[in-house]
């Protein structure tokens, strides 16, 4: 993984709501709705989140009509704890 990656997945996870996001998508998909439920920000601050977690790469979205559901992208994350530790 390059550094330039890293970087931007390190910047992604270092906030503490985009963090908080992370975990919560660790388990299963979850609608933009239901993310925005459990915490205290508006809908634009949520949309800059994701914005950042999905640019990182280590976030997915998929588009269903209306909805948007995110998810960890599991594969990549493991890359990125890979390239953490052979640093």
């Amino acid at each position: 993984m390059k550094n330039e990656k890293l970087v931007l997945i390190m910047k992604a996870l270092s906030d503490p709501t985009r963090l908080k996001i992370f975990k919560m998508l660790e388990d299963k998909p979850l609608c933009a709705y239901h993310i925005l439920d459990k915490l205290e920000i508006t809908q634009p601050t949520l949309s800059y989140h994701m914005h950042i977690l999905c640019k990182s790469g280590i976030v997915k979205c998929e588009k269903d009509w209306k909805w948007a559901y995110y998810s960890q992208n599991k594969g990549l994350f493991k890359e990125f704890l890979l390239a953490l530790e052979n640093l």
